[in-house]
């Protein structure tokens, strides 16, 4: 997972903290068209064993995705008492053409779930900038009975975006998670809810944004 992806043009948004330390330019301009580069730096965490989730940049550098394949949490019948909860985090470092900055303005999830009468299901992420105190979290639930494809989205108004620092490089940080409990109703059948599609692999996008950094 570690290596780079490298394109033309310009990605944009990442969503969370850490104020600028310079206040980007207020309105929305288009991707710049030099040359971008995401790194994986480390992938982490229960819902992503090694080798289990990729990355890769749309060709119009507006978004990116994050892609799954073993991301899942269960809980209720004969579950592993550990396996209600699954997480991954995945740091991203994030190389921006000379005098932009980003900011992720939505978050598409998607996963099936199957939850037994009583049973609940949650989808959760966070977001911080490398070195900030400050986390954005967005949180999804789902009760049962549910048995069927499910999607999230997590948006923020332009107006309360925040940016990455301009001129500062700090890696970009999400968490999910998934949470399963069994309830009372069936806790003896198990109920589970992936980041998965029917062909195996979930997909998980990143919607982006620009914006120019102050002229120095």
């Amino acid at each position: 997972m570690a290596g780079g992806l490298f394109l033309s043009g310009a990605i944009a948004a990442l969503l969370t903290s850490a104020l600028p330390a310079q206040p980007p330019s207020p309105g929305f301009v288009d991707p710049p068209p030099d040359k971008i580069v995401i790194k994986v730096a480390t992938v982490n965490g229960s819902g992503c064993p090694l080798g289990t989730a990729a990355v890769a940049v749309s060709e119009d550098n507006t978004a990116f995705t994050v892609t799954y394949s073993d991301y899942l949490a269960q809980a209720g019948g004969g579950s592993d008492p550990t396996a209600f909860r699954k997480n991954c985090q995945l740091s991203l470092i994030v190389h921006v053409p000379g005098g932009f900055t980003y900011a992720i303005a939505d978050a598409d999830y998607r996963g099936f779930a199957a939850l037994q009468p009583g049973a609940t299901g949650t989808q959760r992420a966070s977001y911080y900038f490398q070195g900030s105190s400050q986390t954005a979290y967005k949180s999804h639930p789902f009760a049962g009975p549910y048995n069927d494809n499910w999607q999230a989205t997590d948006s923020t108004e332009w107006a309360q975006l925040v940016w990455a620092p301009c001129g500062v490089q700090r890696n970009f940080n999400i968490n999910t998670e998934l949470r399963v409990s069994a309830g009372n109703q069936a806790s003896d059948k198990v109920s589970f809810m992936t980041m998965d599609s029917t062909d195996g692999d979930i997909s998980t996008v990143y919607h982006l944004a620009w914006k120019e950094c102050p002229k120095t």
